[in-house]
């Protein structure tokens, strides 16, 4: 059944038309992407569908009882409540329904028997929410969005941050277990932690979901069908939105080429009346063709399909080899008492090098930039840059507009000519390019939106000649058109780049060395974000391996102590039948793994002693190498093993947890729980997989 069906719907703005003939239908797991330029009319759409703005024309019809949600970039009016109230107050129809089951829990009790219908209802409400355990779901929503500290909950929203503002209205938003849950922008203010777990969330949540983000891969991993805006219409696609990508490049293509064909003809046409219309036997015919110009409808692309950000980077001076070095760093921040974000911190960053700084928020990551850039000082340790080193330095909120001489600028222009040195002229030219053109120029900095701000630091950080950027989440207030022009600039940029940003499809495409900033230091990783992704895993993997096995060594039973007995007994009284023995099918995946990786390890040791007993006979230039496998190989064998026992203690592990009924107790957790030992499993198999590459 449809949770929504909207239908024709149009929607005027100032007395223009903003919307029209906005249709499309949704069902409970469907998610509903709204893709279009800024200022398409996304966020209007999301308040029509939420009730907070009038539908000018068209229908909207709800599944019965339907309870809608909406999270926006506004923060909560009442700041005097604590978090907890705050959460709550968006799951008022779940108190109410407990309410219900306690009062007809007792009618039913008197004996009236109409209360079991409406008991059952009300029972099936409440077990759709996660049964009488609800709270706990709804503290967990919170969890997962990055408020960490047991005290936050009773913390007044007074004493928040702007931005934990806003993960609050999306924790209470996800928590009322809505049916249909509106999203505007919801990753902006998460780490990628918490993006990671929205993603997880929004997957496994049984309601309609409708959203508008900025984040590709976000985008990519949650949706499942686009409504395209597009000059006040609408196209829904079914499918996911990298599909819809290629969708409109291959309309875009198409329109091109009618548009090629269209213009032919009418040239055609035009030098024929051109040539015959003077003439008095052709008269007739040039006329007609003239007819055929003016009834033609010509195909035209839409004006703003030509605005765009199209920029890239001067080639940067050469620098020294080193950019810079930090050596036993402190990084702190406050003051009586400071706060130590950093300690024993090292860093460095190489020409023409491409590195990530990653972590959660509040790991120190601005500030730590702040500091490789000059513009606060280091606590402890010492810092040192490279030969011929300029830096270009692009901050969180775009502060450097404010700083040195630029900072008595009052516009736009004025802005660009001060903080760049160009004269006026070429400063309008420079500003043009990032879409400041005619009098936007004349703007005030004052009033300039966030998108704005972003597009005049990436200006004068363009013009500047920079041969090192530093940069705090440039992606920002960027729309996706935005940020790809972005990621191909730092893509070309041939100097060095130290990043810093949440948007993981910039940081996979630019990246070539990842640091992560992790329990107050700082850990350098080889590659992109894959690849961090992929060593981030192993080490959790490792670690819930570990923390079960230290669990069953605390708590062994007496059984566990025969068997163990037995076991080794055995295993030593057939240690020459190893190789012979047929492996025992297993119940679970972490014990067929294991019998694999035994027999195939018997093998490959077998066929080893074999090609050394072979070689031994032989010399080799002197050095009396054996064949098979090499010193390095077996000592990468052996790691591998290592891996694979962590990722089977890891499954087994998981599988203990997963015993637990509470763990399938809702739709939502048996999801969770079937992905979780998918994710498990397949640990264990890319494991053995990379174990038979090597010792095979």
């Amino acid at each position: 059944m449809a949770v929504l069906i909207a239908s024709d719907l149009s929607k005027d703005m100032a007395g223009e038309p903003l919307l029209r003939g906005v249709s499309f239908k949704l069902e409970r797991r469907d998610r509903l992407t709204i893709a279009g330029r800024n200022g398409a009319g996304k966020t209007t759409l999301l308040r029509m569908l939420a009730g907070e703005t009038s539908v000018d024309g068209g229908e909207l019809s709800f599944q019965k009882g339907c309870k809608v949600s909406l999270h926006d970039q506004r923060p909560p009016r009442d700041r005097d409540l604590t978090l907890r109230d705050y959460i709550l107050g968006g799951c008022a129809d779940l108190i109410a329904v407990e309410h219900d089951l306690s009062r007809l829990a007792q009618a039913m009790a008197d004996g009236d028997e109409a209360a079991f219908d409406a008991y059952s209802r009300a029972e099936a409400r409440l077990e759709h929410a996660g049964g009488w355990m609800w709270r706990d779901r709804a503290t967990a929503m919170v969890r997962g969005l990055g408020f960490d500290d047991e005290d936050d909950l009773d913390r007044s929203l007074k004493t928040f941050s702007g931005g934990e503002l806003t993960r609050a209205s999306l924790a209470r938003a996800l928590a009322g277990d809505p049916d249909l849950l509106l999203l505007d922008e919801p990753t902006n203010h998460l780490d990628i932690e918490s993006l990671e777990w929205l993603e997880k969330t929004l997957m496994t949540l049984d309601a309609a979901i409708v959203l508008v983000a900025h984040d590709r891969w976000f985008l990519e991993a949650v949706g499942t069908a686009v409504l395209e805006l597009e000059a006040g219409r609408s196209r829904f696609f079914p499918g996911t939105w990298t599909q819809w990508r290629k969708e409109l490049a291959a309309r875009e293509i198409a329109l091109g080429r009618a548009i090629d064909k269209q213009q032919a003809e009418i040239a055609r046409l035009e030098r024929f009346v051109e040539r015959f219309r003077a003439k008095a036997t052709k008269a007739k015919q040039a006329q007609s063709r003239v007819k055929r110009l003016d009834k033609i409808e010509r195909i035209e692309r839409d004006p703003r399909d030509r605005e765009g950000l199209k920029f890239q980077f001067k080639a940067p001076e050469r620098s020294g080899r080193v950019v810079f070095e930090m050596v036993g760093g402190r990084v702190e921040v406050g003051a009586d008492p400071s706060r130590v974000l950093l300690d024993g911190a090292e860093i460095w960053l190489e020409r023409g090098e491409h590195v990530s700084l990653v972590g959660p928020n509040g790991a120190g990551k601005t500030t730590l930039i702040d500091t490789l850039a000059g513009v606060r000082p280091l606590a402890a340790g010492r810092l040192s840059t490279g030969h011929n080193v300029k830096i270009g330095h692009l901050s969180q909120h775009a502060d450097e507009l404010g700083r040195g001489p630029g900072g008595r600028a009052r516009t736009v222009a004025e802005a660009a000519a001060v903080h760049t040195g160009l004269t006026p002229q070429k400063a309008r030219a420079l500003l043009g390019r990032f879409l400041f053109s005619g009098e936007d120029g004349q703007k005030p900095l004052d009033g300039l939106s966030g998108g704005e701000r972003r597009r005049l630091s990436l200006a004068i950080l363009v013009a500047s000649g920079a041969n090192v950027l530093i940069l705090d989440e440039p992606t920002n207030h960027l729309d996706i058109e935005s940020r790809e022009a972005l990621e191909d600039a730092l893509l070309s940029f041939e100097g060095a780049l130290l990043l810093v940003s949440h948007d993981r499809a910039l940081l996979e495409a630019v990246g070539t060395r990842t640091v992560a900033v992790m329990d107050g230091t700082l850990r350098s990783y080889e590659g992109g974000w894959q690849e961090y992704v992929r060593v981030r895993e192993e080490k959790r993997i490792a670690a819930r391996a570990a923390k079960g096995a230290a669990k069953e060594k605390r708590a062994p039973t007496p059984g566990d102590a025969a068997g163990s007995s037995t076991a080794s007994s055995s295993t030593s009284k057939q240690r020459g039948k190893a190789t012979s023995a047929s492996p025992t099918p297993a119940a679970t995946g972490a014990n067929c793994a294991g019998e694999r990786l035994a027999a195939a390890t018997a093998a490959a040791l077998v066929a080893d002693g074999q090609a050394a007993g072979k070689a031994s006979d032989k010399k080799r230039n002197g050095n009396g190498a054996a064949g098979g496998l090499s010193k390095n190989a077996r000592r990468q064998v052996r790691q591998l093993e290592r891996d694979i026992e962590q990722a089977e203690a890891a499954l087994k592990a998981l599988e203990a947890e997963l015993a637990d009924p509470a763990a399938w107790a809702t739709a939502a957790a048996s999801a969770e729980s079937t992905q979780r030992h998918a994710a498990a499993k397949r640990a264990v198999e890319e494991a053995f997989a990379r174990w038979e590459a090597v010792a095979s």
